[in-house]
């Protein structure tokens, strides 16, 4: 207990006073967000704050964990490393959606050749139990790097991936703190310690952004961190024995890996890169509702929330009927958002289409008037 609460506030003592300092060399260096038609924000915004959670997360998980207690974490730091370099090099210089790519599969092939992170059972799941070497490692190669992907796509609005983040690290801390999992308990913790600090930061008005090396970093932790939980829950004698932990796992991640996999298969549907930048992501659906950055944060964040509430409550029901469930519950969620969204269009079309009549009726009152005079 002692480890996980060091690791907690010493990433947040120094990702908190990293952050100022970051700050002040970007506006000297002018290290900004440039905003274009994509970008919510007008205003130029430093992009580094991701390297203020790395340097926190990184220094108390290493500090922290137990002698590795068993587990091959340096793998697990090597990969970190890897994600990190990519994300500081997009953030300053860009790089090819290719090379991203290329780089995310080579840091989750360490994690799964290396590190032991795989999933080599589906517990059921679409009939699948065992799975064979190869088709596992392929599965968790597309898995890493799809949730790798969903903290990145998903970070849109100030506080949005900060809080999603922080939400399912706290959630798989406290399992693994409880199942006795302490080096995976203190992976969560730390990097939650340093998203609390970087929030702080965050929260509107932003005075800096994580950029693609703390979205990046978020989902690469969070993914090792489900795969693990998968593996360890369904077991009969786990601590805490959870018997859709499949579902589950997805139901901890139900926001950013939705959108994900909404947003990539309606990219692919209509014949576009899975990673092409567009507006379709649920966070610019509820701005389109006008609704402040606070509110969609709290509405994403409350919806991850309830589903996950679901899926523990009716776990019971199996892997297949829950997936079913969190499927339509996410479904109803987005169908409600474009539900109000064309109302809401139809009421300004109907809006402005009264006022240009009323405008209308008054142009032609007072060319009459004026011909009645002139008569």
């Amino acid at each position: 207990m002692n480890h996980i609460l060091v690791s907690v506030v010493l990433s947040f003592i120094i990702t908190f006073f990293a952050i100022p300092i970051i700050i002040q060399i970007a506006k000297e260096k002018k290290l900004f967000d440039e905003p274009d038609e994509r970008k919510i924000h007008k205003a130029v915004i430093p992009t580094l704050g991701g390297l203020g959670i790395f340097s926190g997360f990184m220094l108390a998980f290493l500090l922290c964990v137990p002698s590795f207690n068993g587990t091959d974490v340096q793998y697990f730091v090597a990969s970190f490393f890897i994600i990190f370099l990519l994300g500081i090099k997009d953030d300053i210089l860009i790089i090819s959606p290719t090379k991203k790519f290329i780089g995310q599969l080579i840091a989750a092939f360490i994690i799964i050749k290396f590190g032991g992170i795989q999933i080599n059972n589906m517990y059921g799941f679409m009939g699948i139990y065992h799975i064979p070497d190869f088709a596992a490692t392929i599965l968790s190669l597309f898995t890493i790097v799809v949730i790798t992907n969903s903290f990145n796509l998903i970070d849109g609005v100030d506080g949005l991936a900060g809080s999603l983040g922080l939400f399912c690290t706290i959630i798989f801390g406290c399992y693994f703190y409880y199942s006795g999992h302490y080096t995976f308990s203190i992976l969560s913790f730390a990097l939650a310690g340093s998203l609390i600090s970087f929030l702080i930061y965050n929260y509107p008005p932003a005075k800096i952004f994580m950029g693609d090396t703390g979205s990046l970093l978020i989902g690469i932790v969070n993914s090792i961190l489900v795969i693990k939980f998968i593996n360890v829950a369904q077991l009969p004698d786990a601590k805490l024995h959870l018997s859709s932990s499949p579902a589950i796992g997805f139901a901890i991640l139900a926001v950013p890996l939705f959108d994900t996999l909404r947003v990539f298969a309606i990219r692919i549907f209509f014949g576009r890169s899975p990673f092409s930048p567009d507006r379709n992501h649920i966070h610019h659906l509820l701005l389109d509702l006008n609704l402040s950055h606070i509110a969609t944060t709290l509405i994403c964040l409350t919806a991850n929330i309830i589903v996950l509430f679901i899926a523990v409550a009716f776990q019971d029901l199996g892997n297949n009927i829950l997936m079913i469930i969190i499927f339509l519950l996410s479904s109803c969620f987005l169908g409600a958002i474009h539900l109000i969204g064309k109302n809401k269009k139809k009421k300004i079309i109907s809006n402005d289409f009264s006022e240009n009549q009323i405008l209308n009726n008054k142009q032609v009152f007072s060319l009459y008037s004026e011909n009645i005079e002139i008569d």
